[in-house]
């Protein structure tokens, strides 16, 4: 089974739990799951499938990983792909869970991190063109109004 049908079937049952998997050395999240810890640990996402992100981490970091998701209340689940996605651990905060709450935060804040890394991209590519210095002057004007108080 592909590992996008087996994400996506996994999901269906735990959608409010972050799941982790264990492949090799690291762990990996899929999803909305990647954006939640992408935002609380700053992983970056790369693009797994069509318009589906992933990012992971080393196996070392699980302690930190699992501290800060019990703190924030998230519901997580970790699962070994070597043992045919057994369950290694599960954390559940009942109606505490905070996963939603969480997402909501995550997705705001990988969106406008695109936007903001769009913009950075653009900058570059135009880095050597006539007009650029004019372009970052009236860009921190803009960024240096908004911290006036």
């Amino acid at each position: 089974m592909a590992m996008i049908t087996m994400v996506r079937a996994i999901k269906q049952i735990h959608s409010e739990d972050l799941v982790l998997i264990k492949i090799g050395n690291f762990y990996h999240a899929y999803g909305k799951d990647s954006y939640i810890l992408s935002y609380l640990f700053s992983y970056k996402l790369k693009e797994f499938a069509e318009h589906y992100s992933t990012c992971g981490f080393p196996i070392d970091s699980i302690s930190k990983v699992k501290a800060i998701l019990e703190e924030k209340k998230i519901n997580y689940l970790l699962l070994d792909k070597r043992n045919n996605y057994e369950e290694e651990e599960k954390s559940d905060n009942g109606n505490l869970n905070a996963y939603d709450k969480e997402f909501a935060k995550a997705s705001k804040y990988i969106k406008l991190k695109k936007r903001i890394d769009n913009i950075y991209e653009i900058l570059l590519s135009e880095i050597t063109k006539k007009g650029i210095k004019e372009t970052i002057i009236r860009i921190e004007d803009v960024i240096n109004e908004g911290r006036k108080v």
